[in-house]
């Protein structure tokens, strides 16, 4: 609950700190003595829009501050590690009211002390914000998750959290006490997401290998379709270099081939004797000499020169007439062009090429597995599914029920809040079937469809009635919420919630506000002083003129809270703008009457 709002330098407030009552809290004043501030105050500690026109005149900065008591099991949630709550509340912590407040700002690196948050906002004149969680500067966003558990406020201003579809569900299921079957839907759906998530991490693995598969089985067949051989290019690539020198190759060889033998050649083109002649010539001068020893041990090696040069010669007239021709040459070019690609692709050489294609071959052999396991899965998937429908279904069932009377207790609590003919209804629309409609929370449309006056047309809730008018719809809501599953762990403020009634109705408001306050802390701002008569304590927001000496500071707007005779007199204020002896007899009347079974006790005030 809210234990504390201080507040400095907002508006006409100068200084004040206020301490609501556990239970149900007035807040009144004549119009336009600043009680909006108040709300004001509370927006901006709940990350509202930093205006720095707020600022009083003459300060430098506004300050706001709200201290929330926490009640121990929403602190001990936060070490619990239970997280896995089926039913409505925050969507990542499974928590509700309090204990997701609380796990909010330890995700924000804060964690209660002593049993409460503290949560600020300091606005500067120039327009600067700093927003404050207990002590540790934190984005406004986080005061505005934080406080959004903690605090709702209905007023003509304010967002109707329940408008949204998430937050109608929410609060169906709460009044409709279905966590079991929530919560067996919610193990059937987390089944469900995790087999889908499987199938689809495996059909993208599938999907992956078989375009593995084509690319290998593409390369193998280009490589084979290719069939290169080991070393192959290199060939190819000397006997290139061949022909591009072939004119070379035949002068050089012609050459030699007639200086050392010029029968191998043209005997014209011979110049003088060749080497085989000389060398034959020189044997025959030596064995000519018939003195043996030397002589003929040199004839011997002279002979197996030549004989050593007739190979020369025969290796060399080989080579003549083997350059080949320019298409050869094309040919030989195309095909180094083939290998070269290849080797580009799978090289670097074309034994890695083959090397490649070798093990390409085995890898293609794992990744042509079949499509069993996958069919396999799907039909677990299809059981899993049946199972959640058939939760989804039991879970709709129970909302069903709890729709109808909720609609009806609702419509019943209008009536009594000087609204007849206003209604609500309370749908629940399964979603097709043929469109998967489960979700994680059910298969359910629900929305809240509010008719102000007899004749009107139904209209989505936020959208079809002013700001007193919603005001009241949500007390309705809440009574029926607090009857039926006991109070939410919230702090709920209403602002006119009292536009348009007077006489008994206004009774019957003051009485439904001080039965919602047995089960939550509610501040209600009112101008009636038969709703504020029901309150455990009362604020009184006074404006005062500048004091004489400091007249530059304008109205200044004091807040004090009044017991015993100063409320009997602001009671007397309210009802007739006077304080005569009937009017306050009146006062003391209407505060004896107002009385439930069980009150609850009030708390203090510090200011000025």
């Amino acid at each position: 609950m809210l234990e504390e709002l201080d507040i400095r330098n907002l508006g006409p407030i100068r200084e004040a700190t206020i301490a609501p009552a556990a239970g149900m809290t007035a807040i009144t004043g004549e119009t336009g003595a600043g009680k909006s501030m108040l709300l004001s105050a509370i927006r901006l500690v709940s990350g509202g829009a930093a205006e720095s026109s707020r600022v009083s005149a003459g300060a430098d900065e506004a300050w706001a501050q709200a201290i929330f008591a926490l009640s121990d099991d929403a602190v001990a949630s936060e070490h619990s590690g239970d997280t896995n709550d089926a039913g409505s509340g925050d969507a990542d912590s499974g928590f509700t009211g309090a204990a997701a407040a609380v796990a909010k700002a330890h995700d924000a690196g804060v964690d209660p002390e002593d049993g409460e948050l503290f949560l600020s906002r300091t606005v500067r004149a120039s327009g600067r914000s700093r927003a404050v969680l207990g002590g540790k500067s934190v984005p406004r966003s986080v005061l505005g998750a934080i406080a959004g558990e903690l605090v709702t406020i209905h007023g003509q201003t304010d967002q109707l959290k329940i408008a949204a579809s998430s937050r109608q569900r929410e609060f169906l299921d709460r009044v409709a006490g279905d966590e079991a079957e929530l919560a067996a839907y919610r193990k059937a759906w987390d089944a469900l997401a995790a087999m889908d998530e499987r199938l689809e991490r495996l059909r993208s693995q599938e999907s992956s290998a078989r375009q593995q598969a084509d690319y290998l089985r593409e390369s193998i067949d280009r490589i084979n379709r290719t069939d290169p051989q080991p070393g192959e290019d290199e060939e190819l690539k000397a006997r290139r270099e061949r022909i591009e020198n072939a004119a070379d190759i035949a002068q050089g060889v012609g050459s030699a081939l007639g200086a050392l033998d010029a029968s191998q050649v043209d005997v014209d083109a011979a110049d003088g004797a060749s080497a085989v002649e000389l060398i034959n010539h020189a044997v025959t001068s030596l064995r000519a000499i018939r003195v043996g020893g030397t002589f003929a041990e040199q004839a011997d090696r002279l002979e197996s020169i030549n004989a050593d040069l007739g190979d020369v010669v025969f290796a060399l007239s080989q080579e003549l007439g083997d350059e080949g021709s320019v298409e050869d040459l094309d040919q030989i070019n195309g095909r180094i062009h083939e290998l070269g690609d290849l080797t580009r692709r799978w090289g670097p050489t074309l034994a890695d090429v083959l090397a490649w294609r070798d093990k390409a071959a085995f890898d293609l052999e794992d990744l042509d597995a079949s499509p069993e396991k996958v069919a396999e899965l799907e039909s677990e998937r299809q059981t899993l599914y049946d199972a959640a429908l058939a939760a989804a279904d039991v879970l709709s069932a129970a909302r069903v029920a709890a729709a109808a009377d909720l609609g009806a207790r609702v419509t019943e609590e209008l009536g009594s809040l000087a609204m007849l003919g206003a209604s609500l209804e309370v749908r629940v629309t399964p979603r097709d079937k043929a469109d998967d409609p489960l979700g994680p929370y059910g298969r359910d449309d629900i929305a809240f469809l509010f008719t102000p006056f007899e004749g009107s047309p139904q209209l989505p809730m936020g959208k079809s009635a002013s700001g007193g008018e919603l005001s009241r719809l949500m007390l309705a809501l809440e009574l029926v919420a607090a009857d039926t599953r006991g109070g939410a762990d919230q702090t709920f403020i209403f602002d006119e919630v009292d536009a348009g009634v007077g006489g008994k109705a206004a009774v019957e408001l003051g009485k439904r506000l001080a039965r919602l306050a047995r089960s939550a802390q509610v501040i209600v701002v009112t101008h009636l002083a038969q709703v504020a008569s029901w309150a455990d304590a009362q604020f009184v927001v006074t404006k005062e003129p500048p004091d004489a000496d400091d007249d530059d500071l304008g109205v200044v707007t004091t807040i004090a809270e009044v017991n015993g005779e100063t409320r009997v007199h602001e009671i007397a204020r309210m009802l007739s703008g006077s304080e005569s002896e009937a009017s306050l007899d009146h006062a003391r009347e209407i505060l004896s009457d107002s009385r439930l079974t069980l009150p609850l006790a009030g708390a203090g005030v510090a200011g000025d």
